[in-house]
């Protein structure tokens, strides 16, 4: 139980113990659920490359705005679809399942953009609610419409749409690893309160 001010915060820490290394309580294919199903964050996982530290910090921010936020860590996140060399990216049913209850999702992405497009194009597959990218590289609405991930802003082919999740913002700049910086945070922040209210008129 987190207190933020005057509120509380009921947050379930781990479904399980998981595997991988990590910071604290970011351990790969676990979910940290909040009392109401707002908002969930979700992360590639924790190992040497994908390092958990901004999810932590964006995840706290928002809560300290009063609004339910779960965490998902992949089971499967660090690799590269489709690859051999790397280990290979995967998600869960189950976790798509897991990301579904909420009502927005906020998906958290490294430095290298054709490898987490390819990512977000597997993972939308069975996503149907709004997402909110978060990258350390630069990426547009159109990287991800090309794959057929349907965008607030670029529309990709009909025939070629994979689901009925759409991306309705991004935000760039959040570096593995690294702290977040408060305007990236205010960034985020703005961002998730924006769609949250869109979503309930």
């Amino acid at each position: 139980m987190l207190n933020f001010d005057r509120n509380t915060q009921v947050v379930d820490c781990r479904l399980g113990t998981g595997h991988g290394t990590g910071g604290s309580l970011a351990r790969a294919g676990t979910l940290s659920q909040a009392g109401q199903l707002d908002v969930v964050v979700v992360t590639m996982g924790s190992g040497r490359r994908h390092i958990t530290k901004p999810v932590c910090e964006i995840t706290f921010a928002i809560r300290r705005e009063n609004v339910q936020t779960g965490v998902l860590v992949l089971y499967a996140g660090t690799g590269y679809p489709d690859s051999g060399t790397m280990g290979t990216f995967g998600i869960d049913p189950k976790e798509v399942d897991q990301i579904n209850m909420h009502k927005l999702a906020i998906i958290h992405f490294g430095n290298v953009r054709n490898h987490f497009v390819r990512k977000a194009e597997e993972m939308f597959r069975g996503i149907d609610i709004p997402v909110i990218i978060i990258s350390q590289a630069l990426v547009d609405y159109e990287d991800f419409a090309n794959v057929g991930i349907k965008t607030r802003y670029v529309k990709p082919k009909e025939e070629e749409t994979i689901s009925n999740g759409m991306i309705v913002d991004i935000v760039t700049g959040v570096a593995r690893g690294e702290a977040c910086s408060r305007e990236k945070l205010s960034e985020i922040i703005i961002k998730t309160k924006r769609e949250l209210g869109r979503i309930k008129e």
